[in-house]
């Protein structure tokens, strides 16, 4: 491998923190869409919950974003990034699929 061909570790970590507050803002949000259903739900007991609903879509919008901005920044060879996009989007994923099958 030669030297001075790819980004440093400093670009990367500096990439990885950026995403990484993005990262959780999104989360944040889908975690509080996921609330506000289920607390509307909680006051229409005649129709079906739609909070599980919510929740799985949250999963899939957060599975996708790792597959593609994780398997994306990996292809180009931006490791630390990368791997940070599908450790964080994937853990967000598996916490809104757990909220899920928990309602």
């Amino acid at each position: 491998m030669r030297h001075g061909n790819g980004p440093s570790t400093a670009q990367q970590m500096g990439v990885s923190a950026a995403l990484l507050l993005i990262d959780l803002m999104i989360i944040a949000w889908l975690w509080l869409r996921y609330g506000m259903t289920g607390w509307a739900d909680s006051y229409d007991s005649d129709n079906p919950p739609g909070a599980p609903r919510v929740a799985l879509q949250g999963m899939w919008v957060l599975a996708i974003g790792a597959v593609v901005t994780g398997g994306g920044l990996l292809a180009l060879r931006w490791r630390i990034p990368g791997i940070v996009q599908l450790v964080v989007l994937g853990a967000g994923a598996a916490l809104l699929a757990s909220s899920a099958a928990g309602k």
